[in-house]
């Protein structure tokens, strides 16, 4: 039986790299993209890896990744668009060429990295779109209008998509980590802003976040535990969409189904101290 390949945009660290390590110890072929190769070198001195370049903000790099893919495994089977960062603040203080930024990685980058997978697939007649979205693309948390709302368009795009692609022998499965242990400690940026009215409720938000009192709401968990549910998600025969990630995601998601609007933000306020 041929091997199969998994491509992984952001494959430098975190979820994306455990992914990596994880496929290939599996006797996967490895696409482990990412921005800066040299981060890349461990996974690169690995059996059935390619290393290569790609920043999902730049058509041509998807164009040449893609293309570097399947030239050296034949194929692609698996697309996993992991590729994102996070991003918290006050709306008013966010700049507009910031929002712009967090889209074109999160949403815009997700979308045209799928167009260009897609025709091998299609020609194909398989494979699985795997889509990193988050418990906060089900859930708004404080601080994180726009960072919530790139993550509910993934949520949006995969659900529509599965439509399209389930009749031309295409699964897409939508992940949903809660806190990752790469996540709020390493790539989330945040727009420390002058407006003092925010001042106290931002205090108070980012004492939770960043492991003040109230942590305990919010453990994390590491990037293995999220690979592991991508492998779930992948060998899923079922039409199921959504898989969480994590402990927290999972108690979370559930509140969610469970409760009201009002008692959901009522919950989360107590959670955050405001």
């Amino acid at each position: 039986m041929m091997k199969k390949t998994i491509f992984i945009t952001g494959a430098s660290s975190g979820i994306g790299k455990a992914t990596a390590l994880y496929f290939q110890e599996k006797g996967w072929n490895v696409v482990a993209t990412m921005r800066n190769t040299d981060s890349g070198k461990e996974l690169a001195a690995l059996p059935n890896v390619l290393v290569t370049t790609l920043d999902v903000t730049d058509s041509n790099s998807i164009q040449t990744a893609v293309s570097n893919a399947t030239s050296t495994f034949g194929t692609i089977d698996v697309l996993l668009n992991n590729a994102g960062y996070g991003m918290l603040g006050t709306l008013e203080a966010t700049p507009v060429k910031t929002i712009r930024q967090q889209y074109n990685v999160n949403v815009i980058g997700l979308l045209e990295t799928t167009q260009a997978v897609l025709p091998i697939m299609r020609k194909q007649k398989s494979g699985t779109i795997v889509n990193i979205s988050s418990m906060g693309g089900r859930i708004a948390l404080p601080l994180g209008s726009v960072y919530g709302a790139t993550k509910y368009a993934v949520e949006g795009i995969s659900e529509a998509l599965q439509y399209e692609l389930e009749p031309l022998g295409i699964n897409v499965k939508i992940i949903e980590p809660g806190v990752i242990t790469s996540n709020f400690s390493k790539s989330v940026a945040f727009n420390d802003e002058n407006i003092t009215d925010y001042k106290v409720v931002v205090d108070k938000i980012m004492k939770t976040y960043k492991g003040g009192e109230s942590n305990e709401a919010f453990p994390v968990s590491e990037p293995i535990t999220v690979t592991k549910v991508i492998d779930k998600a992948i060998h899923d025969t079922t039409n199921q969409l959504r898989f969480p990630a994590g402990n927290d995601a999972e108690q979370m998601l559930d509140a969610r189904a469970k409760l009201s609007d009002s008692e959901m933000i009522t919950m989360l306020k107590e959670n955050f101290g405001i």
